[in-house]
């Protein structure tokens, strides 16, 4: 991922333009002169051999008689020619090219929708792809960035940059639209303008041949003009680099995403969409209207904490059914207090019991309104306040309408539906003028409040820390890959019954003991050994449901029956399948769990996202119930806890305490599976169902696994980058004490926050330049929770305990850009630890990862009185300067590549 040079595309101090056509209409004069238009402050420049001006501007022949290089130049001319015009504009010094072409790019845009097969890349029709490798070497030697190719552009309204072929101008505002759909962008950029709602960036995503969605969600997560940041996607290609991007902004500002479901890939693939953007923390948005809907709220309202809605209305059937729509979606009626509730009945309407939702009734004026809001919002239990307003026979729709505006300083949010058509227009209007939310229909507001409420949890999910796993494990990875390996020697790509319950032993998953029989005689034997009733099963990895072939017998008493069952059996299944390979029989002791829960857990293959964890209602009726949830790899216990919460089931598993369930032996397995994906490549699919579970913990039935031959490392399939455990590394102190440094984890919170705290108050000041009593948990939960793709922190701390058990000496980080060209660092050691070698050793760790990540500068800010520090850089032969801002803080800095 890089941000390298893009301000030149959305912040350029000079333009030219290029094109050849002889229209008046064309896209070069087009684009001229809508960058004109939008009051661009710097030269702009046409080239044209075919013209002696462009919109009224005097035209260039060529790039060489430019007299400047332009730092962005805008192509207009047949894409074959691109690259010989980069390569000029990259000798003249110009840092970025916006590709806009009105050919057809149909065939590239199809070949991008089709999903990929499983761990192979996004695919390109072969007539793009030798242009396309073509344009990007030409501009590689100049470090320039292409957007595009594209037919709309894109608009920069602060900066007077439009260019775009789009006739209607963005308004200057704090949202930033992605798109990847010419016609939606032109949409909501209309729709936009109406309402009087403006943008930072408007841009038309295009092929995405070099700068990409990743690119550009890490350059708007730094522009302070970007309050929000809006996209309509149809795919993504890169899906680490997407999801990591994703992730770091959607942690600074609104994130939310506009993807259709797309018929033919499925509901898989729609469902691992869903379990990304809520892995990420994006706020997802079914239609056109709801993204429209959303970009209304977040332009204008406040931000709530919850979902605890009050509904303020004079009329109580409307408010009836907005509340039932509320509590159908998940939302909550905010409680209102006994007080609060009197003042209203006696303030607003005498003699009438008040509650929430508030019935003002029919007659209810600008006097009733005020007192009712003023209340309310008044209230410590309510996130928001829905004030609505029917027509009524005394019409009073813009005065009620009047004081709800001059209460938009309140820090509640507020939204204001007002039902009707011409008598509800002057009001909805007045709401526009001063940026207050509205909605021509009670659910559509409601639904807006939910979507605000859920990007607030999305947020707290992000930062919310897991507990430690409750039990440690350690897989057997060597028994588990040798398994696969023997099969895929053998052509297969199905494990059998017996070889996938030794993976499953391997990592530690209970599973019912298991007897391999290769014959009926066999089978007997295997009886006599369990000593009681057994299950006999057909095994055969050609077969995935045995019931369907009668490949399944239960509570066999004795040697007779089952020799007389497995005869029976292979005949059958002979019959019914008889291109099937036999491997033999599984017999496995009879299983009671009286009040245990059937559940299903496994792997789905999510094709652009790579492998997908499910959880869900198992059973043999699991495909009717339908009850399942997705989430991306790798889990914690509280992400495998987040992703059972998101099925039915979970609330009957979490509350029956006739049936109590063990969550964390759930929630542990789960996490176990998510292992399995890290280890093993060629773990395509896996399905575990039934798998009981009851208060003793969780039991395996049944099992399937899917394997595939692949190159890839099982890592490099992930869309999130899992734990570098090769990072890890023991250390001995000279006095024999051992210690282990690892990558730090979420886990660690606690122990961190108890390092600071043991810390002199002196030592957190050097650290932080400001006092801190005690490390809060936002901070704590940015500290521990990394995205290893682009950042990383290493502690030292007890070997052989569990993430979160064991006590942290030391800690050592470093945070680099997205080009990779700098990274700061960050040191702190526990006082007991001073003069042990231990900063220096965690200097040396992080100095030697950063360059192995090939980051070529390590700086740091240093207060000038933290002497013991400054000794160590001067050790390590950093440079020193000092800071122009600041006359208190050194500036160190260590070339490194």
């Amino acid at each position: 991922m890089t941000i390298r040079n893009l301000e030149y595309l959305f912040k350029p101090r000079s333009i030219a333009v290029v094109g050849r056509s002889k229209q008046a209409g064309s896209a070069d004069a087009a684009v001229q002169f809508n960058l004109i238009d939008a009051g661009f402050k710097g030269p702009v420049m046409p080239v044209n051999p075919e013209r002696q001006s462009v919109s009224g501007v005097l035209a260039y022949k060529d790039i060489a008689g430019l007299p400047l290089a332009p730092e962005l130049a805008i192509l207009t001319t047949p894409l074959e020619e691109a690259p010989g015009l980069i390569g000029e504009l990259g000798a003249r010094g110009t840092k970025a090219v916006l590709l806009l072409t009105r050919e057809p790019l149909q065939s590239y845009r199809e070949a991008q929708l089709s999903p990929p097969e499983p761990s192979a890349p996004p695919k390109n029709p072969d007539g793009d792809e030798p242009l396309k490798q073509k344009i990007l070497e030409a501009a590689k030697p100049y470090l320039l960035r292409v957007m595009g190719p594209d037919h709309l552009g894109y608009a920069v309204p602060s900066t007077g940059v439009n260019a775009s072929l789009n006739p209607t101008r963005p308004l200057v505002g704090g949202l930033a639209l992605l798109c990847q759909s010419a016609a939606i962008m032109r949409s909501v950029v209309d729709w936009a303008t109406s309402r009087n709602v403006g943008f930072s960036h408007v841009i038309s995503l295009g092929m995405r041949w070099d700068v990409d969605l990743g690119d550009l969600l890490d350059y708007l997560l730094r522009d302070n003009n970007t309050r929000a940041i809006l996209i309509y996607m149809e795919f993504t290609r890169n899906r680490r680099k997407f999801v990591s991007a994703a992730r770091a902004a959607a942690r600074v500002k609104p994130v939310i995403v506009l993807k259709p479901r797309d018929f033919r890939a499925g509901a898989l693939e729609d469902a691992v969409y869903d379990a990304v953007f809520q892995r990420a923390g994006i706020l997802r948005v079914n239609n056109i209207e709801q993204l429209f809907g959303a970009a209304e709220t977040l332009a204008t309202a406040k931000p709530v904490y919850s979902n605890r809605l009050a509904i303020l209305s004079n009329s109580y059937s409307l408010a009836l059914l907005t509340s039932d729509t509320l509590l159908r979606h998940g939302g909550r009626l905010a409680d209102i207090s006994e007080v609060t509730r009197a003042r209203l009945t006696d303030d607003c309407r005498p003699g009438y019991a008040m509650e929430n939702p508030v019935d003002l009734g029919d007659m209810a004026g600008p006097d009733q309104y005020g007192k009712a809001l003023d209340l309310v919002l008044r209230e410590p239990g309510i996130d928001g306040v829905l004030v609505i307003h029917a027509p009524a026979s005394d019409d009073r729709s813009l005065e009620n309408a009047r004081v709800v505006t001059e209460r938009t300083k309140s820090r509640r949010l507020l939204l204001a539906c007002w039902v009707g058509e011409s008598l509800a227009e002057p009001a909805r209007d007045l709401f526009k003028k001063v940026q207050l939310p509205s909605y021509e229909a009670p659910g559509e507001a409601v639904e807006a409040f939910l979507r605000l409420a859920r990007h607030r949890y999305n947020q707290e999910l992000l930062m919310e820390t897991p507990p430690s796993i409750p039990e440690g494990f350690s897989p057997d990875t060597e028994t588990a890959r040798r398994i696969i390996q023997i099969a895929l020697t053998a052509g297969r790509r199905r494990l059998n019954a017996y070889e996938t319950s030794q993976i499953l032993n391997a990592y530690e998953i209970p599973v019912a003991p298991l007897y391999f029989a290769s014959t009926p005689e066999a089978a007997t034997d295997a009886v006599l050994e369990v000593g009681g009733a057994v299950a006999l099963k057909i095994l055969s990895p050609d077969i995935v449901h045995k019931s369907d072939v009668g490949g399944v017998a239960f509570n066999l008493k004795n040697p007779l029956e089952v020799l007389v069952a497995a005869t029976e059996m292979l005949k059958r299944v002979r019959d019914l399948a008889p291109e099937a390979v036999i491997d033999g029989f599984a017999v496995q002791p009879m299983q009671t769990r009286h009040g245990a829960y059937e559940l299903m857990i496994g792997v789905r293959t999510g094709r652009r996202f790579g492998p997908v964890i499910f959880f869900g209602h198992g059973g043999t009726e699991s495909e009717v119930i339908d009850d399942v949830a997705y989430a991306l790899p790798p889990l914690n216990m509280h992400l495998a806890r987040d992703l059972m919460s998101r099925t039915r089931l979970y609330r009957r598993l979490s509350t029956n305490r006739g049936r109590p369930v063990n969550m964390d032996a759930v929630a542990l397995t789960l996490i176990k599976v998510s292992q399995m994906v890290i280890d093993l490549a060629e773990l395509a699919e896996m399905d575990i169902n039934p798998i009981w579970t009851d208060a003793r913990g969780v039991l395996t039935l049944d099992a399937n696994i899917l394997i595939e031959p692949t190159a890839l490392l099982a890592t490099q399939r992930l869309a999130i980058s899992p734990y570098p455990k090769h990072l890890e590394r023991e250390y001995a102190l000279p006095d024999g004490r051992a210690f282990l440094i690892r990558p730090i984890l979420p886990e660690d919170e606690p122990e961190l926050k108890d390092l600071v705290k043991r810390m002199p108050a002196e030592d957190v000041r050097m650290r932080f330049f400001q006092p801190i009593r005690e490390l809060p948990h936002e901070m704590a939960a940015r500290l521990t929770q990394l995205d290893y793709e682009r950042e990383m922190a290493f502690i030292v701390t007890e070997p052989n305990r569990l993430p979160g058990k064991g006590k942290i000496w030391g800690a050592v980080r470093c945070n680099a850009d997205p080009n990779l060209e700098k990274a700061e660092y960050a040191i702190i050691v526990d006082r007991a630890m001073i003069g042990m070698g231990l900063g220096p050793m965690l200097m040396r760790y992080i100095i030697d990862y950063a360059k192995k990540m090939g980051i070529k500068e390590l700086y740091g800010e240093v207060l000038r009185e933290n002497e013991s520090m400054l000794r160590l850089n001067r050790a390590l032969n950093f440079k020193f300067h000092s800071s122009p801002d600041d006359p208190g803080v050194i500036h160190v800095t260590l070339p490194l590549n």
